[in-house]
């Protein structure tokens, strides 16, 4: 047991990876837009936070590469944690994507969009610290969660995309938002595929 506790740096590392990522999340879903001048700040401020998880995943990798004893299989460490970083690229991606478009207006459907994917980063982090106090099982229930919001997302999808169509005339307006609801529900996915390396670390280890 003396090998493992020293090495709670790896589970430490994972927990500020997810908190990294939920608070761009909460940063994402608080940000209000209604100039370029807006918009360009939203995207840097969204690099700022991929760049820190960027760097916190770099560090993981290097002290893996050093450690021979590791809390976890280092395989589910790693994979955890390139899963969160994934996530993490979405939000970014989105919000340079945002500014490439010029777009100030978000509308209902994106706002229910980043409701549900603060939520789901908001269970990432439970997890995780979850995960740095032993606690395996009782990560189930914020596998469900994610999961429940990845669900609620692609029936979002459906709903915004057949509105779109069927209210929007303007052709290069339908290509944007169309990509735009799509990028986010990605991110969901990524989000389920947090709970997947999740799950397996429960069955691994619970």
């Amino acid at each position: 047991m003396h090998l493992l506790s020293k090495n709670d740096k790896f589970l430490n590392m994972l927990s500020m990876i997810s908190l990294n990522l939920e608070e761009a999340a909460r940063f994402f879903v608080e940000s209000k837009i209604a100039t370029e001048a807006d918009l360009h700040e939203f995207s840097t401020k969204m690099k700022q936070y991929e760049r820190k998880g960027d760097s916190y995943v770099h560090e993981l990798i290097i002290a893996l590469n050093k450690t021979f004893v590791t809390p976890l299989q280092r395989e589910d460490i790693l994979e955890l944690a390139m899963k969160m970083d994934g996530v993490l690229d979405g939000f970014e991606e989105w919000s340079m994507r945002l500014e490439i478009y010029g777009l100030t207006h978000v509308d209902e459907y994106m706002t229910q969009f980043v409701d549900y994917l603060y939520e789901s980063s908001k269970e990432i982090k439970l997890a995780t610290t979850l995960i740095s106090k032993k606690k395996m099982s009782s990560i189930r229930s914020n596998v469900i969660k994610i999961n429940d919001y990845e669900t609620q997302c692609d029936d979002l999808l459906v709903k915004c995309i057949t509105n779109l169509f069927k209210t929007e005339k303007d052709a290069v307006k339908i290509i944007k938002y169309k990509e735009l609801y799509e990028m986010l529900e990605a991110i969901a996915d990524s989000c389920e595929d947090v709970a997947d390396s999740l799950e397996t670390i429960i069955m691994r280890n619970a």
